[in-house]
């Protein structure tokens, strides 16, 4: 008779990892533009940095895509129901906040600071666990993936040069969005912009066209998003973003049906729920929920694979920060179709608040951390030159 195996000693059970409390930093003094019609100035705080203390010592981290001020707010009215949960499961206690304040909206400050909240919850359940939130996630489809450098538009001989600038820093794949394009309501100068981005980035790197049509009083409907998709075609662009206002999903539906080029957006809907009309409508070729927005790594996830379900592809928003992008890179390893990432080009809160900042290889893409939790670490110092107070973030 075989000799039974000794069983292997199993790792004792994790205790739970009480929430003590939670803080926010508003981000201000660098803000970088972004092409709005009531442009950002660089005091404006339009992102946030959250921390979630714990009982056991352990702190993690999140980001959230609005005023840092509006998040601190946020905070005092979800402060209720998340006290003294177990940070361990992220999913259990977003989606508390998400239920127990839909009669406040759904959407919104409470959605945009949970977004944030459960960003570092699972940074929190990797740390304890030893393994990085792509892992937790389940996937492993890829260890590097290509990131686009995302870029406003420029007048053309100006936006050649800054598109040649970022090549010449390894960037092979690039998005140029909002500034003038279609808001100068000259065709002939949108076209004159693209033709210069192309011309920058060479004819082997990819190239998006993001027209922002979320923007205060855009002043396009189908038509010129028709011809505009036709136009953008002769310069082999991957995607035009935003090419309709955010809720003309009729307009998204017919401009798929007749576009050469694919169609991405939705990146200022929030909620999974509020997805499924666009999925089953067909009314996108690519789908671009925000993580620092739409609720969190736990609501990505599930609108991720609800569209490739539907066979559409899925390519997050990233116009955030650092703990944003590092968000985007875990769950770009968790799922098939998730081959690109946005990266801004030049914004300080990318760049300038991390111990190890990214850097892209040799071929211009980017290493996903395999390390617990998001991967990465905040410098207290470089984070301090963006916020009044680092202190509750840390203590």
């Amino acid at each position: 008779m075989p000799v039974p195996s000794t069983p292997a000693a199993r790792p004792a059970a994790l205790p739970p990892f009480r929430i003590t409390r939670i803080e926010a930093a508003p981000l201000f003094g660098e803000s970088p533009k972004g092409g709005w019609s009531a442009e950002i100035r660089p005091d404006d705080s339009i992102h946030a940095i959250i921390a979630v203390h714990t009982d056991q010592g352990v702190t993690g981290y999140g980001s959230s895509f609005t005023d840092g001020r509006l998040v601190q707010a946020g905070l005092k009215v979800l402060e209720p129901l998340f006290l003294g949960e177990d940070a361990l499961s992220p999913e259990f206690v977003s989606e508390k906040l998400h239920q127990n304040t839909f009669w406040m909206g759904r959407g919104g400050t409470l959605t945009h600071t949970i977004s944030g909240i459960d960003i570092a919850l699972w940074d929190i359940l990797g740390q304890a666990t030893g393994l990085s939130v792509g892992r937790l996630l389940g996937g492993s489809y890829r260890r590097r993936v290509q990131p686009y450098c995302s870029l406003l538009m420029e007048e053309p001989a100006v936006m050649r040069d800054v598109i040649a600038s970022y090549r010449e820093k390894g960037f092979t794949a690039f998005k140029i969005g909002w500034g003038p394009f279609g808001r100068a309501l000259d065709t002939r100068l949108d076209e004159a912009i693209v033709r210069a981005a192309r011309e920058g980035a060479g004819d082997k790197a990819k190239l998006f066209v993001d027209a922002g049509a979320s923007d205060a009083q855009w002043p396009h409907g189908f038509k010129w998003a028709k011809r505009t998709a036709e136009m953008l075609a002769q310069f082999d662009v991957g995607w035009f973003e935003e090419p309709v206002r955010p809720d003309a999903i009729d307009d998204y539906w017919e401009l798929r049906r007749c576009s050469p080029v694919p169609i991405a957006g939705c990146e200022v809907i929030t909620r999974r729920q509020a997805f499924i009309p666009w999925l089953t409508r067909g009314a996108i070729d690519i789908v671009q929920p925000d993580v620092t927005k739409v609720g969190g790594i736990s609501e990505q996830r599930r609108i991720a694979w609800m569209a490739d379900d539907f066979g559409v592809k899925y390519i997050g928003h990233g116009w955030n920060t650092a703990l944003g992008l590092a968000a985007d890179l875990q769950m770009a390893s968790a799922f098939p179709s998730a081959d690109l990432v946005e990266f801004i080009g030049g914004s300080p809160y990318v760049d300038g608040i991390l111990a190890e900042p990214f850097v892209l290889d040799p071929e211009g893409w980017l290493t996903i951390p395999d390390l617990p939790g998001l991967g990465v670490t905040i410098d207290r110092e470089k984070l301090g030159r963006y916020t009044p107070d680092v202190r509750p973030l840390f203590a």
